[in-house]
This record gives structure tokens, C-alpha cells and sequence, in this order.
């Protein structure tokens, strides 16, 4: 029986455990047949663990954007070539894939399972996949393990039972393994796992550590994108943004080095953090390089550069008072001198803008034009 094994379960176990779960969970070969809500549904489209994200817009929870003039606000708003706005609900998440590896193969039991419905997992199953991870000694049986619980995570009832289970100091105490690849299945667990407050609890005791893991990883790694995703999911709402405060600077010399993927990462979380005018005062006093002025460009890619307005039109909505302002064209590098003040060169660069090709550039860049 499976009970039975998940008692006895050893890693030299797992991958004929895993395959026992699958033949257990039956053979729909799809989520979709065995979805019973709409929640559930979105939950699925808007990718591993927007699940609380989009719980937040079905129960009338709210975030400050940009809305364009005329413009609908909404979880699937699309712009005319079919991209996600910058203002809908899903730019605030990581919209991490259900396969999360780039390079994984997906024609052995692990595999397989996540093809199958993970939300169909029982308690034990979760607690025998835990269980085989304490003990594993192999990186690619934890890396299948890891991919596996962070696929079920993506479902609100599992993220509830990891954490009951005790799994959430199980999986993030993985994040200081060796292996560059299990770090980044233990990012993508955890990034799903953020996508419910009660974890956030337990979860943001790992901001540090995931911070370094930026810093220290080779640029445009698989790993730093895995960290922003977990740092993006945390963001969306206000509660733990000031654990990130002393992270703007790290951000913002992100943006300069990194190619378009990690750009907009980057931007998802800034425009998160950007979004609660109690973070304002703490953004706009961190050091920026100036060149990240230069990204205001045409030559920007559409996808970075639209987001980037999303940032600099949450900046500029910001009052100071005049002392506070005085005050901060003291610090000659801090964002507020680079990107606010009357010095600044947003302006002109804003003003070459207005002829984008992207229509909702130019509306995003007219909008910023009118604050004064």
C-alpha cells in the first residue's frame, strides 16, 4: 500500500514513489477536465501561484496603477498585439510556467506528474514528497522532488498543507544546498508558496538570503531570475515591502547589466514596491546610477520600457514637502535627484517619447507628462 511506503520512503524510493502518485492521481493527461471553479481556473492560466493574486481581485482587493484614459482594468487586460498590461493584476506576479526548468525533461516520473493534475495531490503524498526530500543525497532526486511540491504549490489547498506539514523551513532550508539547480527549484517552491499571507509569515525570514543569492549569482542566471520571481510574489501586497527597502539600489544596478527577461523581473518588483506610498520615502532616498536614465529610450524593448514608465509614474504621482525635497537634492545620487528633481532629465526624455511607435507608451508617457 502507499501508505506503507510513504512510512518506509528512502531516496533510493522516490522516483518509483513519484510514479505510484501518478497512477494513483489517474491518467487525465490535463489539469483542465477537473477544475470545479473559476478560482481554480485562473489560477492555472495566470501561471504557478497567482492564485492569491487573483483571490485578491475576486474578493474586491485593489492596487494602485496607471490606468490609461478610457482604459479597462483588468486580471486578462491586453494591449492590442496581446500582451499583458503593465497595470493588470498579472504584472504583479511572477507568472512562473507550471514546468519550471528551461532545460528539464519531461519523459520520466517526475515528469510526468507535472503534466498530470496536481491539484489532486492527497495530504500524504505531500508529506511522503517532504519526507524523501529531508533525506535525499542525490541533487537531481532533490531538484525532482523540489520541482514536483513547487508544482503543487501552485493550488491554495497544497500551500495550506505544505506549511501544516511544516515543509515551508524544509524546502527554504535548501536554498543554502550546493547545487545551483536546486537553489533554483527551492526559488520556484517557495515563489509558489508566497502566494498565501500565512506563509508569507514564515516565508519572509528568507529575504535576506534570496537578496544575496541576487548579488551573488552570475548575471542573467537562471538563478537570480528565480530569486526575483520569489521577491515579486512577496511584493504584491504592501505587508512585507519594507524587508526589500535596502534592496532599490541592488535593483536599480540590476536593470543597467541584465538582459530583457531579468529587466522586467526587476521592474515587476519595483513597480510593486512602488505601488504603496509608505515604501515612496525609502525608494526615492536609495542610490541610483544615473545611467538609469538611459533606459527611457526607443531603443528600450517595448516590454521593458513599459513597465519603466509604470515605475517612473508611480514616482512622479509622490508629493513631497518642500523640506523633504530640499533635503534630498542634499544627496547628490539618491533616485530623487536622478529621476524627481528639476535637474533631472526625465522630462526631455519623456517629451522624445510622446512619438513611440507603441500606442500605449505614448498614452503611459502623455499620462506622466501631466504631473506637476
Amino acid at each position: 500500500m502507499l501508505s506503507q511506503q510513504i512510512r518506509t520512503c528512502c531516496p533510493s524510493s522516490v522516483e518509483s514513489l513519484i510514479a505510484e502518485i501518478i497512477i494513483r492521481m489517474g491518467d487525465s493527461g490535463s489539469i483542465t477536465p477537473r477544475i470545479g471553479s473559476m478560482k481554480t481556473l485562473l489560477g492555472i492560466v495566470a501561471g504557478a501561484g497567482a492564485s492569491y493574486g487573483i483571490y485578491k481581485l475576486l474578493s474586491g482587493g485593489s492596487f494602485r496603477r496607471y490606468k490609461k484614459s478610457g482604459g479597462n482594468d483588468g486580471l486578462a487586460s491586453k494591449t492590442s498585439e496581446g500582451k499583458s498590461r503593465p497595470d493588470s493584476l498579472l504584472a504583479k506576479v511572477s507568472e512562473l510556467d507550471l514546468v519550471f526548468s528551461r532545460n528539464e525533461r519531461t519523459d520520466d516520473a517526475s515528469g510526468n506528474i507535472i503534466h498530470q493534475s496536481v491539484s489532486n495531490l492527497e495530504p500524504q503524498h505531500l508529506n511522503m514528497l517532504l519526507t524523501c526530500l529531508k533525506t535525499s543525497n542525490s541533487t537531481s532526486e532533490r531538484c525532482r522532488l523540489l520541482l514536483t511540491l513547487g508544482n503543487a504549490a501552485a493550488f491554495t489547498v497544497n500551500q495550506h498543507i505544505i506549511r501544516e506539514y511544516e515543509g515551508i523551513p524544509i524546502i527554504g532550508g535548501f536554498l543554502s544546498d550546493p547545487a545551483p539547480e536546486v537553489k533554483v527549484q527551492t526559488l520556484n517552491a517557495l515563489s509558489n508558496l508566497c502566494m498565501n499571507l500565512q506563509n508569507q509569515e514564515q516565508l519572509k525570514v528568507y529575504v535576506p538570503q534570496v537578496l544575496q543569492l541576487i548579488e551573488m549569482s552570475p548575471v542573467n542566471s537562471d538563478l537570480q531570475l528565480a530569486a526575483l520571481r520569489m521577491l515579486t510574489n512577496l511584493s504584491v501586497t504592501d505587508k512585507h515591502q519594507h524587508l526589500l527597502k535596502d534592496a532599490v539600489t541592488l535593483l536599480l544596478h540590476l536593470l543597467l547589466v541584465s538582459d530583457v527577461t531579468l529587466q522586467v523581473q526587476t521592474l515587476k518588483v519595483l513597480v510593486n514596491m512602488s505601488s504603496n506610498p509608505d515604501m515612496m520615502d525609502d525608494i526615492v532616498q536609495a542610490q541610483a546610477p544615473a545611467s538609469v536614465m538611459l533606459l527611457l529610450a526607443s531603443q528600450t524593448s517595448s516590454e521593458v520600457l513599459v513597465r519603466l514608465l509604470t515605475f517612473t509614474g508611480n514616482l512622479k504621482s509622490w508629493r513631497p514637502s518642500a523640506q523633504v525635497a530640499e533635503e534630498l537634492r542634499r544627496n547628490r545620487d539618491c533616485l530623487f535627484r536622478v529621476m524627481l528633481d528639476e535637474s533631472s532629465e526625465l522630462h526631455g526624455r519623456l517629451v522624445q517619447l510622446l512619438s513611440h511607435p507603441d500606442k500605449e507608451i505614448q498614452a503611459q508617457v502623455a499620462h506622466i507628462l501631466t504631473y506637476r
